[in-house]
């Protein structure tokens, strides 16, 4: 099983924003050249995040997608299944949201809440489980053989920096909407889940579906780690950008009038 987590900050100490910001702006601008390379070749783009509770999955998400055209990717977050939902195939309400040629979808969970969340609260039954672990193998097989390109990560975060990042959810109302009645359960099941991941890993993780681990101890770190390890993967994705023909307009610039009564709303003061 890969790791991308090899690099770590000296003595522990997380990486600043300032050198974060300054570190992530370069891969971003490789992370635009990845979706011109998509479009350029009609490729499809699978992310897949997993993780403990407050590993920073979200977080991650939108260090990739910051700068990308939005219609170009869809962030997959799923709610429970409904009532009908519950009787289809597991794997069906996923298949709507795979991508179309040149898209990317960066799945915030995904089918393998099954074997995480499901499995551990006992949303499921045991036969469920089972089958799901046989089958999440060859429904992954289907999709990289149909020319997907799949990559899914583990962001790993140890139990003292996760109970750190709850009392951080419960303190900031800005986040309180993040700690979930299953989040307070799961701070007393961290064992289980451990026990979960791994059996999921070791029956999911394959040559041609790999997970790779990221310490997301340092969430900052994590996605520096975890984008260039994507960007690392992909077949060269250099495609030449069009030359934009940006001449200046003929004449005097407008400026935006309005009639009768209907004004814009003044600058906020400093």
């Amino acid at each position: 099983m890969s790791n991308g987590s090899k690099n770590s900050t000296k003595n522990g100490d997380h990486l600043s924003r300032k050198d974060y910001e300054e570190l992530l702006e370069p891969l971003q601008l490789e992370l635009n050249q990845v979706t011109r390379w998509l479009q350029h070749t009609g490729k499809r783009l699978v992310i897949l995040l997993e993780g403990r509770d407050t590993a920073g999955k979200t977080g991650a998400i939108n260090a990739i997608s910051q700068g990308l055209n939005p219609r170009q990717y869809q962030v997959v977050a799923l709610p429970k299944p409904s009532d009908v939902e519950a009787t289809q195939w597991y794997f069906q309400r996923y298949v709507p949201h795979l991508p179309a040629g040149g898209h990317v979808a960066l799945f915030d969970r995904s089918w393998y809440n099954r074997a995480g969340v499901e499995k551990v609260m006992g949303f499921c039954s045991d036969d469920e489980y089972q089958r799901f672990l046989k089958q999440a193998p060859v429904f992954e097989k289907l999709l990289v053989d149909d020319g997907i390109l799949l990559f899914k990560y583990w962001l790993t975060v140890d139990q003292a920096e996760q109970e750190r990042r709850f009392a951080e959810r419960r303190d900031d109302p800005s986040k309180r909407w993040k700690l979930s009645p299953i989040d307070l359960i799961a701070r007393q099941k961290y064992a289980e889940y451990g026990k979960a991941r791994d059996a999921m890993l070791e029956a999911t993780h394959t040559k041609y579906a790999p997970w790779t681990l990221v310490n997301f101890n340092d969430q900052r770190l994590g996605r520096l780690t975890l984008i260039r390890h994507l960007l690392d993967q992909l077949p060269d994705y250099a495609v030449p950008e069009q030359w934009i023909d940006f001449s200046p307009l003929p004449g005097k610039l407008a400026t935006e009038n309005f009639k009768g009564s209907l004004k814009p709303i003044p600058p906020m003061a400093r």
